[in-house]
């Protein structure tokens, strides 16, 4: 298995500058985020942290796989390995689209596998960006197998939503946008499904000692599952932010990322992440999808289970949330906005 590097992070930067949008970076206002408890031991000043918000859903296709499916299409033209049938993904979210998006603009052929049973408006978008739909059975499973076919039939490149190198280390670039507008970068706050987005970041911020935490729903944890038992294991999927975060299985690149030192890993229940996603809406006029709203979730969430980190030995629960240092410089990613605004109440900020 490759293990991603920050050389395939560089790498990609370079590959796909001038080709994706650069993310843009919005403060929060001084306050809104409570710092953790003191140090006794920190004699500097009070101060607040400093939060700034990673607005990747004004992205091409609505969320960071643009960055990954440009990288992934753009190394094979590179080495010459893009076959005349072009690329293929069974995919009908954010993955789909990006593949989509980057094989149009590649003027490569794109194919495109989904259930039958696949939203209108997504087959649509999909069409929209010149793929070549095709809708297969009533699961993904059964997409999946049909792209399968297609590949051995076709000589197509297969994509994927997370699990390969390329993917990840395009999704890290975000990472060297971020830290080059937030000099002195302390933190990056990142929402983990498949951890293809994660294992970028984490890369990225490891080789420039930047913490990482990965934020996950309480009930879609393959991440954390995997930290726990020390190797990848399948878990059952149930949450409101399952249609971008619900993997059953995280990646190995993943894995060996979060197991690097100044990686957090933290859950968060759904109640927390539907209020912080209406409070993206209330003060923001910002709508995004479940899976982004998780990583605010962790900084707003309520405090139940904080790891002490005076205690001898390990605390029997994962952090339910992320309470910033005195001063400490956060990003949160805000990765994707594929959602239905309907879900959203109208109601004017009380501030």
């Amino acid at each position: 298995m490759h293990q991603l590097t920050y050389g395939d992070i560089k790498a990609a930067t370079d590959r796909i500058a001038g080709r994706i949008r650069p993310v843009t970076l919005a403060p929060v206002d001084p306050g809104a985020i409570r710092t953790a408890h003191r140090d006794p031991l920190d004699d500097r000043e009070p101060q607040d942290c400093e939060v700034w918000l990673a607005l990747e859903y004004m992205q091409h296709t609505g969320s960071f796989k643009a960055r990954g499916a440009q990288n992934f299409i753009q190394a094979h033209r590179e080495a010459g390995t893009l076959p005349e049938a072009g690329v293929t993904i069974a995919s009908g979210g954010n993955a789909g689209l990006a593949c989509a998006w980057a094989a149009q603009q590649q003027g490569v052929r794109a194919t495109v596998f989904l259930p039958a049973t696949a939203p209108e408006v997504k087959v649509a978008k999909l069409r929209g960006y010149g793929a070549d739909v095709r809708l297969v059975g009533s699961e993904y499973a059964e997409a999946l197998a049909a792209c399968e076919n297609f590949t051995a039939a076709t000589g197509a490149l297969p994509s994927h939503a997370y699990d390969h190198p390329l993917i990840a280390a395009g999704a890290g670039t975000l990472l060297e946008e971020i830290r080059t507008q937030i000099p002195g970068l302390d933190t990056v706050v990142v929402a983990v499904g498949g951890g293809g987005l994660f294992a970028g970041i984490a890369t990225a911020a490891q080789h420039h000692g930047i913490r990482t935490v990965a934020v996950e729903p309480e009930n879609c944890r393959a991440l954390n599952a995997a930290l726990e038992a020390g190797h990848l294991v399948d878990v059952t999927v149930d949450s409101v932010a399952a249609d971008s975060l619900g993997a059953r299985r995280t990646s190995a690149m993943a894995l060996h990322a979060a197991q690097q030192e100044r990686v957090h890993s933290v859950l968060v229940p759904d109640s927390e992440i539907i209020r912080a996603r209406q409070a993206l809406w209330d003060h923001r006029r910002i709508a995004v999808e479940h899976g982004a709203a998780t990583a605010l979730a962790a900084l707003t969430a309520a405090p139940h289970h904080v790891p002490h980190r005076d205690l001898p030995t390990r605390p029997t629960g994962p952090s339910r949330n992320y309470r910033p240092a005195n001063g400490e410089k956060v990003a949160v990613v805000l990765c994707g906005a594929n959602t239905d605004p309907a879900q959203l109440t109208w109601q004017t900020p009380e501030h």
